[in-house]
């Protein structure tokens, strides 16, 4: 286990085309605590050359799940596999890999997971994902619903935080528009269940839908705890330069949501967008300059600190480039976004946030290169003043 140092503090509001300014925080730091970094997927260990793509879950149980793609190349479909592990201490320790959705020669992609927090099925845990037919991704798919050359999604469910899954449900005629739409994503990350009105208890899983360059972001959503599923409108992205992709969503204090998105094509930071009817639809997307990204997946998650709501964002920190993660606090919604905390400086990828406990936030990140995904254990106490 390694640990690394970390101090807050405040970031001047910059412009997407740079690297962020920084100050010091006029009153004097705290003394440093330390983030512990715990490898929890690595390269060539076990079964698979490569891990990409994190989501990490923590359920009412008490288990941590850290579920990845475990892939033959770095490919984006390498005949990849979906993989877990499961940790029982806050992710100090983890146990064997498990597969938990494999199909062959074709490619899983995409993992997204829930936990159902209300309903006859409280406690489940729902996995979605992509299936691209041998040899064909995002870029060779065709448009609709059935053919060999199609991107498909699908469902899995656990009802003991992740030791034993149920058999593949094909979801695509439910999430998946008609032509031009290709492709499609279930995040990646993880998806939500609404905890107030409107439609306290609605299952909402965020999704973006090709052809390649021409992504919408949407989200699926379930009012039966996952038994069916429908296609919520695209978000409006005319508003401005680029398009949005990869993405995740948070449930605010007054039950409205807040979407994330990646940018392609655009100005380099987040596209941020509301909605206020469960996910139906969103406000137009529009650029949020204090989250500087390099077109990358980030991270978006709710948390309570000393009975305080707050959004925690993890993306890496650089208009250039995957490096520098950074973790993000907003006190106001995601109206501003003033509070940053170094995660790790160096190569830091796709990410997923999870909360460990009252006071510690985790952090399942692809480092250096992609050698390895490692959950980063962040404590906040104190450093949110």
């Amino acid at each position: 286990m390694k640990r690394v140092a970390f101090a807050w503090v405040v970031l001047l509001a910059c412009a997407c085309s740079s690297a962020p300014q920084v100050r010091e925080a006029s009153e004097p730091a705290a003394a440093p605590r330390e983030i512990e970094l715990v490898d929890v997927f690595r390269g060539g260990d076990g079964r698979y050359p490569a891990y990409r793509i994190p989501a990490l879950l923590a359920t009412a149980r008490g288990a941590l799940l850290a579920f990845a793609e475990g892939r033959e190349t770095l490919d984006d479909n390498a005949h990849n596999d979906l993989v877990l592990r499961r940790s029982v201490d806050g992710g100090r320790t983890w146990g064997e890999l498990q597969v938990v959705a494999e199909a062959g020669p074709d490619s899983l992609n995409n993992p997204c997971a829930v936990e159902l927090g209300s309903g006859e099925h409280a406690g489940r845990v729902l996995l979605m994902y992509q299936r691209y037919p041998s040899g064909c991704g995002e870029g060779c798919v065709e448009p609709g619903d059935v053919g060999d050359r199609i991107c498909r999604t699908f469902l899995i469910a656990s009802d003991d935080a992740g030791a034993t899954w149920s058999t593949p449900r094909e979801l695509t005629r439910d999430v998946k528009r008609g032509a031009p739409v290709t492709s499609v994503a279930s995040g990646p990350g993880i998806g939500i269940q609404k905890r107030r009105a409107p439609h306290a208890g609605r299952v909402i899983v965020p999704f973006n839908e090709g052809p390649p360059g021409r992504w919408k972001v949407y989200a699926a959503l379930s009012d039966d705890s996952g038994a069916s599923w429908r296609r919520g409108a695209v978000a409006d992205d005319s508003s401005g330069k680029g398009v949005g992709n990869e993405v995740q969503l948070a449930e605010l204090p007054d039950g409205s949501l807040l979407l994330d998105a990646r940018s392609f094509h655009g100005a380099r930071c987040r596209k941020l967008a509301r909605s206020f009817d469960g996910g139906e639809t969103w406000t137009p997307l529009a650029d949020e300059p204090e989250l500087v990204d390099p077109s990358c997946m980030a991270s978006l998650i709710a948390f309570e600190l000393d009975g305080e709501p707050l959004l925690l964002h993890s993306g890496a920190e650089s208009a250039s480039e995957r490096s520098s993660g950074v973790l993000r606090a907003s006190r106001d919604g995601g109206e501003t976004w003033p509070f940053a905390l170094s995660i790790y400086s160096g190569a830091f990828a796709y990410s997923s946030l999870a909360a460990l406990d009252a006071r510690t936030v985790g952090c399942l990140f692809e480092r250096d290169g992609y050698a390895s995904i490692t959950l980063a254990r962040i404590p906040l106490e104190g450093r949110l003043r």
